[in-house]
């Protein structure tokens, strides 16, 4: 029906959501779009000869593995809670959801929650990108959380849907939508494509990695050189080739004992390595401090005590979780938030978040200071304070204590007339 020339009509419900179906002609959601942005080309260095810098050549060096470790490690060690805030602004634990025990209990039969989360974010930090395969049941709940090879799975989009294709547990290809899929993924400029830090910064990365190949050449005797004068007592030419080759091999053999048989009118002279090994054996420093800013991962934390004693070790590790873990684990609660919880459920103020109060563990001394304090304050109730401690209640410690320059007025002496 029209009236005054608008369109009148019955409001209507609005359709339910049908997720579209996969089909053949997902496209794989690659790379090329990123290279077009400006953020740094995920290929090969323009550089001719510095290492191509890929996750499974990057983790060779150490403080790319140290930091990716200590990453995973610290994340996965502290519970990873299951919040609700209400209307009022207060966070109350919530322990009934299938995630709050997914993520900390067994994830999946026979494997622990730690070990699956410990693999994904460790994928993630190396990787940019790590994956958490979580089915669900008919009525959309969680049914376990299974780890995934983080090298095997494919990204697909249809439109605006995405879709993963990897290899379970059981050996079989699996596509499923994106609500059945943890997807950490870093830098993300498309929202979906993670990129790798290491790949970001692919020249810097790479000099690192070729520093370290040198030092493993000098290690080895590779980057032995020597001048060999031979003389002129030999049958063939094939002779005199294979002594050479064989007064070379002992030069740069590792093992060899560091004598080298020669005929009396011979020489061999050792040369050092050259300038350029030099160079980068030099720079192995900087590179491991050029690597820790990637990661934003303090000196303290890959043992460069250089810039820190143990008398600033509290404050070391206050800079570590506020400088790098803070960052890390933000990402990760935003995103597991989203592919853990419903709408529904995230709309009602529910949220994860890591409790770093198990990674700062207080001295005893320092813990009873501050319950003391907080008991004689008074903002906590002893048996509050008892808990905390895992210690049982007692009758008395149920009523906040008074203020110190106040006493306590027991209710049994109030009562009756006064005299």
């Amino acid at each position: 029906m029209r009236l005054f020339g608008l369109e009148i009509g019955r409001a209507q419900a609005p359709a339910p959501r049908v997720e579209p179906p996969v089909t053949a002609c997902a496209s794989a959601s690659g790379e090329a779009g990123l290279l077009a942005v400006g953020w740094g080309s995920l290929g090969p260095s323009a550089v001719r000869g510095l290492p191509r810098v890929t996750p499974e050549t990057a983790v060779h060096h150490g403080t790319v593995f140290a930091c990716c470790n200590n990453i995973a490690g610290d994340l996965a060690k502290v519970p990873l809670k299951l919040w609700q805030r209400g209307s009022d602004g207060q966070d109350t634990r919530v322990r009934d959801h299938p995630a709050a025990y997914l993520l900390n209990g067994e994830a999946a039969p026979g494997v622990p929650a730690r070990l699956v989360r410990f693999a994904a974010v460790y994928g993630y930090a190396l990787r940019g990108n790590g994956h958490i395969y979580g089915p669900r049941d008919g009525g959309g709940e969680l049914t376990r959380l299974d780890i995934v090879r983080q090298s095997s799975v494919t990204l697909l989009r249809d439109g605006l849907e995405r879709f993963y294709q990897f290899e379970d547990g059981a050996g079989v290809q699996r596509r499923v939508p994106a609500r059945s899929m943890v997807h950490l993924r870093y830098m993300a400029e498309d929202g979906w494509t993670g990129r790798s830090p290491l790949q970001v910064a692919a020249e810097s990365v790479g000099i690192a990695l070729a520093g370290q190949r040198a030092a493993a050449r000098n290690a080895a005797g590779g980057t032995t050189k020597g001048v060999i004068k031979l003389g002129e007592n030999y049958e063939d030419d094939d002779q005199r080739a294979r002594n050479a080759r064989r007064i070379k091999a002992a030069m740069q053999d590792p093992g060899s004992d560091g004598w080298i048989a020669v005929n009396p009118d011979e020489d061999v002279k050792a040369l050092d390595i050259s300038a350029a090994d030099q160079e980068l054996l030099s720079s192995r420093k900087f590179d491991r401090e050029m690597i820790a800013g990637i990661y934003r991962m303090p000196p303290s934390k890959l043992q460069m005590l250089e810039y820190g004693v143990k008398a600033n070790g509290e404050q070391q590790a206050i800079d570590y979780l506020t400088d790098c873990l803070l960052h890390w684990s933000a990402l990760v609660e935003a995103q597991l938030d989203v592919a853990l919880l419903t709408r529904a459920e995230r709309e009602a103020g529910l949220f994860l978040r890591h409790d770093f109060g198990a990674l700062l563990q207080p001295t005893v001394k320092e813990q009873y200071d501050a319950l003391s304090r907080a008991v004689g304050g008074p903002f906590l109730r002893p048996n509050e304070a008892r808990a905390k401690l895992g210690a049982a209640p007692v009758p008395e410690g149920a009523r906040l204590n008074p203020a110190p320059n106040m006493t306590r007025t027991d209710p049994a002496e109030s009562e009756g007339d006064p005299e």
